[in-house]
């Protein structure tokens, strides 16, 4: 039996193979991108099991990922927001997702609306303040005390938030683009 080969690029299984979940889509000139996707894929279902453990676990039960990012982003800056900045905001097409979100947290007595002529607008309710104060505590318990950050790894980490930014702008450049075919 013959040991595997070590690999020679950082991020890669000891076969040297990209790890991806889409090995048809390598690219010759870029197999690092579909290690990306594949990281984004994982990162990103995480990151939504996450929120919605947080959330349940702060007392709002039963939501979608979704419904928390909304629930955040109304909360967030205590201004009431309008349905078209929050999906633009949060990079959502479909403003009839958001729409279906904010009922939802209006039905749970968490977002209120008001209506200033012809816009509305969403607040968080004092109860949703209040759940969303809790995720806080949650979170700073949970995920922050366990990543154990320092310099280097705030700085690292702020590199990659600049990073994704960047790669959302080149994604949503290569849909409409896509979209233009």
């Amino acid at each position: 039996m013959s040991k595997p080969k070590a690999s020679t690029k950082p991020g890669t299984a000891s076969s040297g193979h990209p790890i991806v979940s889409s090995a048809h889509l390598v690219s010759p000139r870029s197999a690092e991108m579909s290690e990306f996707e594949f990281g984004l894929i994982v990162a990103g279902n995480a990151f939504h099991r996450w929120i919605t453990h947080c959330m349940s676990a702060a007392g709002l039960k039963d939501l979608t990922a979704l419904d928390v990012l909304v629930l955040h982003h109304v909360t967030h800056r205590a201004r009431d927001k309008r349905l078209s900045d929050i999906a633009f905001i949060m990079n959502v097409e479909d403003t009839h997702l958001i729409n279906y979100s904010l009922k939802k947290l209006q039905g749970l007595g968490v977002v209120v609306s008001s209506k200033n002529g012809k816009e509305v607008t969403y607040a968080p309710t004092e109860a949703g303040k209040a759940y969303v104060d809790r995720y806080r505590d949650i979170r700073e318990a949970c995920l922050i005390d366990a990543l154990k950050a320092d310099d280097a790894l705030n700085h690292d980490i702020g590199q990659l938030a600049r990073l994704l930014r960047v790669l959302s702008g080149i994604y949503d450049q290569a849909a409409r683009s896509a979209a233009s075919l």
